[in-house]
């Protein structure tokens, strides 16, 4: 009796068709080391030694750790909820209900150009990135007082030569704000910065984690 197209050969899997060489090359692959992996566990730990030779109080534990404790707090899941769930800790009292992100915006480019879509100069810079006393990454207000643009605008500006500026808030882009409606809060450093809500308990009364003694510890525990 011959075998079938779809039958395996010894030790192979049924449909389906070996190849050697491939075969050979995966099974490589899959028992190289983690370069990059060792590479973040490496730093991990060096930036850690660094924090405790300090001598300010630093706290590290495991992933698992940190879920564990998240969710016998009934803490919601977010990065810094992460962080205030990390190590040995007895309980969570409470947390911020709002964060401030830092996002990298950089400090420009050395390009004086735009490109379009096939590479071709588009628009042509200008030398100087300053402008009526303000440059592209500056933390601004701004007051219209009439308009459409009526109100009272906080982000990061994008200047222009014009002196009609462009401001992204956490609403969107305002833009046409005339340079002498801005008044600079912050000079630019190469980071954005936005307040956002933290996220809230998904629990039936929406507040922050319940007190002590509701998940079995005295008023006097300590809490981080």
């Amino acid at each position: 009796m011959q075998r079938g197209q779809g039958q395996p050969a010894s030790g192979g899997v049924p449909g389906r068709q070996t190849w050697p060489a491939r075969d050979e090359k995966i099974l490589a692959q899959a028992k190289a080391p983690l370069k990059d992996a060792a590479a973040v566990n490496a730093t991990r730990w060096a930036l850690w030694q660094e924090l405790v030779a300090t001598g300010v109080p630093a706290f590290a534990g495991s992933g698992g750790r940190t879920k564990w404790n998240r969710s016998r707090f009934l803490v919601p899941k977010s990065h810094t909820l992460d962080a205030l769930c990390v190590g040995n800790l007895d309980g969570v009292a409470s947390y911020p209900t709002s964060v401030l992100a830092l996002v990298a915006k950089g400090r420009g480019s050395y390009a004086r150009t735009r490109p379009d879509a096939y590479g071709f100069p588009r628009l042509r810079l200008a030398r100087t990135k300053c402008h009526h006393g303000f440059a592209t990454g500056d933390h601004v207000r701004t007051v219209a007082p009439g308009g459409k643009k009526a109100g009272t605008y906080t982000g990061r500006v994008a200047v222009r030569a014009s002196g009609s500026f462009n401001i992204k808030t956490k609403g969107g882009i305002v833009q046409g704000i005339s340079y002498r409606r801005c008044a600079l809060l912050q000079s630019a450093d190469g980071w954005g910065y936005e307040h956002g809500e933290e996220v809230r308990a998904s629990g039936p009364s929406g507040a922050i984690p319940p007190a002590a003694e509701a998940v079995g510890f005295s008023p006097h525990t300590h809490f981080r």
